[in-house]
């Protein structure tokens, strides 16, 4: 029998293992399995050099409980050790980076995967035990079993060992604190969690709980579309279809495998957008990739398992990362040849598909200026006609009618078409296009889109007056005198709030409103930017409306002729029914106009 220490040249690593990891000590069920299923790939490799003698038995993993005795057994019949390699790996291999561990993470709350990374995986059992066992009988000819006993202190004993067959034993004595990890539902748990991809068949309960041959680790032509939609199913149980999706294949300069699925995106942005999930070598790592995926590819679902992507470091460090950032820039890029090949192979079939995958292009077009070259082409515009244009054609489109006196082309654009109804006829009845731009993102993508093309604004319909949205310096005769427009204008100022309304005399076609409200473009588009967050300042801002008087209108006349209460009567219903076509007419102002039109019947 062998006694000794652990070589470790720091305070007690134990201590320092179960509270750094505490709330995080699932891991060690998937460090111990991760360890098995090496031992088990290293075996079939030696077997294929010819190393080992004789034919091999089907390699499997084994997971057993003792609820009774709180005992939970982690098997294999891999590479197994012997009692001189148990020393080496176990004792002494497994802390060489014991010390910088501590250093570096004693004080932070990184993400439990590095715990692995640091030789420390097998260690990660003692967060829920108080005695670990290795059982443990190497492959080679005339080997001994060995036996390898530690409770949680720096000291343990090698003896000899029990096993009969090559292959290892882990054998955990559950402590006090953490029994749930000596109950079933609570291993299936962390087994379909951690291990339902493992390339090695996991035995529990006396059925196998893994999926050898995942999807991602398929050659393409080998699947039908069936494959793909029932993989996505076995990922989201609960979620509808997907829309299409990217299948990742790459060996170098990195390797990365894996499948993204386009979901049906609604209006809003999901927040619960943690739906990709990152595989190492086909061991679960985590559902938490913002460091590893561009912000607007959170939308997408599915996996990704490389190897490459450096788990041992802390955030900052892997957000520089040359590896990882060439990870990114490639799925990213994938994601924009997919949505090309789409657009090109059946354009009528992308149209369709548009309404749920607009907001993540748009996203990604926002986020990522490369995104925004390679989309661009793809990224289609609709109208009120449910007509789609992509922007370069779109700006063609408008060029003859929209453009201002100043040469900017002049895109028009309503976020309610039933809102903004008389601001839409308006303008189509001046032969102007108008399009529809309702989501959530679209404030922002609008100003995006002036940035990225020269000369290009976009205004909401109900910014102005449809003759002052395109200012083509067009001048119009006016039916009054000078002195009549004066005083048209005096009477409205009289009957309107001067703090929130500037009034304003406008010479215009007798078939337009008398009265428009209107709210200009900046400063309403700079309040709805601020009300998403980030711009408070513009937020608060006072809201401010101009009052656009028709000068040409028949009821133009009637106001100046009308006298007394006669005229304060008209001014205050046409300021009602103008307001009321904004929705700015609320609360007491509206109960009051609701009562005098009841009491005009």
């Amino acid at each position: 029998m062998q006694k000794g220490k652990v070589s470790v040249n720091t305070e007690n690593i134990f201590p320092i293992i179960k509270k750094f990891l505490y709330t995080d000590n699932e891991i060690f069920l998937r460090e111990l399995i991760s360890n098995a299923t090496d031992a088990s790939n290293k075996l079939k490799m030696l077997s294929v050099r010819g190393e080992v003698k004789g034919d091999l038995d089907e390699l499997k993993i084994s997971v057993n409980i003792d609820e009774e005795k709180n005992i939970l057994t982690i098997s294999d019949n891999g590479i197994g050790m012997t009692a001189e390699e148990i020393d080496k790996y176990i004792n002494q291999i497994a802390f060489s980076g014991a010390e910088d561990f501590v250093e570096k993470f004693k004080d932070t709350k990184e993400d439990a995967n590095i715990i692995g990374h640091f030789g420390l995986g097998f260690y990660s059992s003692f967060m829920v035990a108080d005695k670990v066992e290795i059982d443990s009988l190497s492959y080679v000819e005339g080997a001994e079993p060995a036996k390898w006993t530690c409770e949680g202190s720096t000291d343990f004993k090698i003896t000899k060992g029990k096993r009969k067959t090559h292959g290892t034993d882990i054998i955990l004595h559950i402590n006090d604190d953490t029994k749930e990890y000596a109950q079933k539902w609570k291993i299936q748990e962390l087994l379909n969690k951690y291990c339902k991809f493992l390339p090695i068949p996991i035995e529990f309960d006396e059925k196998i709980v893994n999926e050898v041959a995942p999807i991602w680790k398929k050659n393409p032509s080998e699947l039908k579309d069936e494959d793909y939609i029932d993989f996505y199913s076995k990922l989201y149980p609960m979620s509808e279809p997907p829309l299409f999706w990217i299948h990742l294949n790459v060996d170098y300069p990195f390797n990365l495998t894996g499948v993204l699925y386009f979901p049906k995106i609604k209006k809003e942005i999901d927040p619960n957008r943690n739906k990709i999930q990152l595989y190492s070598n086909q061991v679960y790592v985590t559902d938490n990739v913002e460091d590893i995926v561009p912000e607007y590819l959170m939308l997408l679902h599915g996996v990704i398992d490389s190897p490459d992507i450096p788990l041992n470091v802390s955030r900052s460090s892997l957000q520089a990362d040359g590896a990882v950032k060439k990870i990114t820039g490639h799925i990213s890029k994938k994601v924009a040849d997919k949505l090309a090949e789409l657009h090109k192979a059946d354009f009528e079939d992308y149209k369709a598909k548009w309404h749920n995958i607009s907001i993540f292009v748009k996203y990604g077009m926002l986020s990522d200026d490369k995104f925004y070259d390679r989309a661009k082409g793809i990224c289609l515009l609709q109208n009120t006609e449910k007509e789609y244009s992509s922007i370069e054609e779109y700006i063609a489109k408008i060029e003859t009618n929209q453009t201002d006196k100043e040469g900017n082309k002049i895109g028009l654009y309503t976020n309610d078409v039933d809102k903004q109804h008389s601001f839409v006829e308006a303008a189509k009845a001046k032969g102007y296009d108008v399009l529809l731009l309702d989501e959530v993102i679209d404030n922002h993508f609008i100003s995006n889109l002036e940035q990225k093309n020269d000369k290009f604004q976009l205004k909401r319909v109900d910014a102005d007056t449809a003759g002052k949205l395109i200012d083509k310096d067009e001048k119009a005769e006016s039916v009054l005198s000078e002195d009549d427009v004066t005083k048209l204008k005096e009477a409205f100022e009289g009957a309107v709030d001067k703090e929130k309304y500037t009034v304003v005399s406008e010479v215009m076609s007798p078939d337009e409103s008398f009265i428009t409200i209107t709210r200009s473009e900046w400063e309403r588009r700079m309040s709805e930017m601020g009300g998403m967050g980030g711009m408070q300042m513009f937020g608060q801002m006072p809201e401010k409306y101009s009052v656009s008087v028709n000068t040409n209108h028949p009821l133009a006349a009637k106001v100046i002729k009308a006298k007394g209460d006669k005229q304060s009567n008209l001014l205050s219903h046409a300021i009602d029914l103008a307001k009321l076509s904004q929705n700015l007419l609320t609360g007491k102002e509206l109960s009051e106009f609701v009562k005098k039109q009841m009491a005009s019947l």
